[in-house]
């Protein structure tokens, strides 16, 4: 295992990484709440483009040495396109979950730091990978770059699940969504190191 990550993905990994953001995020509350049927396979990985996307034209998306777990992070000075992501929403998300969803994307955005940090867009293993620590590994591989750059991290976890694997790597919690039908998202902070 190396200490920091291999070469970032490529813009014709791309595919590949959101085939396995999509597969690891099947069952969570919030992405299954966004999209609760077969419209998931299909639209889902529109906002995982739209979100992480960036990552990859930026070399700080990474993925694991089979290729099952993958990690988009957005280095400080990028930014998500939040324009695109609530365009790809508006299209993608039922018209009767719009007011719910715009509040917690309104709340996110309140909540999101506004000094310079990684942004941890995406952190996901194949299904039929997790429970194997490839996830770990490959957090913790990213997290050697993060500390490198003495800059904070900050992510935001859709599932409840995660949050102690994500304090287990030094985030803390710092708020979350609340209200509406939308479950709630927490957000996580890890200061510089």
């Amino acid at each position: 295992m190396s200490q920091v990550p291999d070469a970032p993905l490529r813009r014709s990994d791309e595919r590949t990484a959101l085939a396995v953001v999509t597969s690891a995020f099947a069952d969570d509350p919030v992405e299954r709440w966004l999209y609760p049927d077969e419209s998931y396979q299909r639209e889902f990985p529109r906002f995982v483009r739209a979100l992480g996307g960036k990552a990859i034209a930026a070399n700080t998306a990474w993925c694991s040495d089979d290729e099952a777990a993958v990690a988009m992070w957005l280095p400080p000075g990028v930014t998500a396109d939040d324009e695109t992501i609530v365009d790809v929403l508006t299209a993608t998300v039922a018209v009767a979950k719009h007011e719910d969803m715009d509040a917690a994307l309104e709340q996110m955005g309140r909540a999101h730091p506004n000094d310079p940090h990684w942004y941890l867009a995406w952190l996901a293993v194949e299904r039929g990978a997790q429970g194997r620590g490839l996830g770990a590994d490959l957090l913790t591989r990213c997290l050697a770059v993060v500390d490198a750059s003495h800059q904070g991290a900050y992510l935001e976890t859709p599932n409840p699940r995660t949050v102690p694997f994500y304090e287990r790597h030094g985030f803390a919690k710092v708020g979350n969504t609340h209200g509406g039908s939308c479950p709630p998202i927490t957000f996580m902070h890890r200061p510089p190191r």
